[in-house]
């Protein structure tokens, strides 16, 4: 049986997340990203929720299309946001995606804002 790219993600993120679990004091930063945006959430898996988020969907990048730079600033916006609500160490979750282009700018920018992983 052919497995597609987006089975094999999948199965890469569920292996990752065997492993990987975020808590109050240290949450999990997930990323997901589509050909068109990226997102990423700062979520406390004990508890079920979504400490803070960011994403290319927002106005002030809605006009931009899915660059390394864009994925940079909206790594910097969820660091700004998170250390807002007291986060600031997390767990980096990739999403089962390579550590590498739009998913590393992300994760660069959010530790150079001030967030520790």
């Amino acid at each position: 049986m052919r497995s597609t790219r987006t089975a094999a993600r999948l199965r890469r993120h569920r292996r990752v997340r065997k492993k990987i679990r975020g808590s109050a004091t240290r949450p999990r930063l997930a990323v997901f990203r589509s050909n068109r945006y990226i997102y990423a959430q700062v979520i406390d898996d004990d508890r079920g929720h979504t400490v803070a988020a960011a994403s290319s969907l927002e106005p002030e990048f809605r006009e931009r299309s899915l660059t390394v730079e864009t994925a940079g600033a909206v790594g910097k916006l969820l660091a700004e946001r998170s250390l807002r609500a007291g986060v600031e160490t997390v767990v980096f979750d990739r999403g089962g995606y390579r550590f590498g282009g739009r998913v590393r700018a992300l994760a660069d920018a959010a530790r150079s804002d001030g967030l520790s992983f």
